[in-house]
């Protein structure tokens, strides 16, 4: 296994050394670990992995070549029978049942659920009012209803669903991706700003002749201060759900900024922006960054950038409470304005095909509090929004 596991290091691109490996064995030989999957993911990735850039890639790996690692769901505040949402029946409804499906809206969505985990004793399946699966309830798995909770499901079906129960996990962009980041590249360099700073220690050529010709000939050095690139620029990435269909161009904007700006900070977010982000989405339940934190840290010259489709519940952005993995206080909306009234120089790229804005509520509403400022995540997109960005500054 050992062996196969090295391999599958080496094909996924992962720079582990041969002495590297040699490391790890001896570790294990003289028992540094020992019976613990969660002890020899621990060492291996300490003595294989010495860039915390290749550490999403090192767990892809990982949990292909070694099995029985389940991710934990964290605590619950109320525990819900794995029973009750065990996936035997799977609920296809053409597109016309579908439309007889009455939304309950927010507070009555709500106050359904407390009675349901209040009054439910059993499983259910099927049925179009118990937590279950495979049915039209607005709770459970596997079924379908176009606003709901979802509980026990891994991953999005219908994206429908208004707020999810179980804690979810996402991975971190990889800016080694190249493909395709060329034209970005071309684009973002127009918002690049130049200022000279330091100790006056680089040539000025032209200077220099202009001043040794009147000084007769004899050489007159001019030196000015290096250039250096001023422009400050923050990233905000949605991550999840509906963006998983955008990873790839997301991926390019990420690797493009990074070689680009000197003076570049990035966070994620899930859907809309609320009281948290954060920077390491293996982390993201823990290290959490209070969003009040970008805006007293980071000043007001800084250019926001949000990355997203804006696709979600439109309880979330006007809703307190209606983010779709917790209890926000502040409605999304709130924490919106916050941020653009901060950060005046702000927009927000959207990867979703543009003939779906206008049949998109959540996306009218967002580019809407966003000033009109959303653009395309295209190279003629961010072009776009470079002007809008550059205007604003100016």
């Amino acid at each position: 296994m050992l062996i196969d596991f090295f391999y599958a290091l080496r094909e996924a691109g992962l720079p582990v050394s041969l002495k590297e490996w040699l490391t790890l064995l001896e570790a294990l030989k003289r028992q540094l670990v020992f019976a613990s999957i969660d002890d020899f993911y621990l060492l291996a990735r300490t003595v294989l992995i010495k860039d915390e850039k290749y550490f999403d890639r090192f767990d892809q790996v990982f949990a292909r070549q070694v099995r029985g690692i389940e991710t934990a769901l964290g605590d619950l505040q109320t525990e819900i029978p794995e029973d009750w949402l065990k996936k035997q029946v799977e609920k296809f409804l053409s597109d016309e049942e579908k439309s007889r499906l009455e939304a309950m809206g927010w507070d009555k969505l709500m106050q359904t659920l407390q009675q349901r985990l209040a009054e439910q004793k059993e499983r259910h399946q099927g049925g179009n009012k118990w937590i279950g699966t495979g049915g039209t309830s607005p709770f459970g798995a596997y079924g379908y209803n176009p606003e709901g909770i979802r509980i026990g499901q891994h991953e999005s079906r219908h994206r429908r669903a208004v707020k999810v129960w179980d804690q979810r996990e996402f991975r971190n962009l990889d800016d080694s991706g190249e493909l395709g980041t060329r034209n970005l590249k071309v684009a973002l360099r127009a918002l690049r700003e130049f200022a000279r700073s330091g100790a006056a220690e680089v040539l000025d050529l032209d200077a220099t002749i202009a001043a040794t010709a009147k000084n007769a000939g004899y050489l007159d050095l001019k030196l000015v201060p290096e250039l250096h690139n001023a422009v400050k620029v923050i990233v905000l990435f949605d991550i999840g759900g509906s963006m998983d269909d955008h990873i790839r161009v997301c991926e390019e904007l990420f690797a493009a900024a990074r070689s680009e700006f000197k003076h570049l900070e990035t966070f994620y977010f899930h859907n809309c922006v609320y009281e948290g982000v954060w920077r390491d989405n293996s982390r993201r339940h823990k290290d959490r960054i209070p969003t009040w934190d970008l805006i007293h840290t980071y000043g007001a010259d800084y250019k926001l950038i949000l990355v997203g489709d804006a696709s979600m519940s439109p309880y979330e952005i006007v809703y307190p409470g209606g983010s779709v993995e917790h209890m926000n206080e502040d409605a999304g909306e709130v924490w919106l304005k916050r941020l653009t009234s901060h950060f005046r120089h702000a927009v927000w790229l959207n990867p979703a095909a543009p003939e779906r804005w206008e049949y998109t509520q959540s996306i009218a509403m967002i580019k809407e509090r966003m000033s009109e400022r959303m653009y395309t995540l295209t190279v003629d997109g961010l072009t776009q929004a470079i002007q809008a960005l550059k205007k604003s500054a100016a």
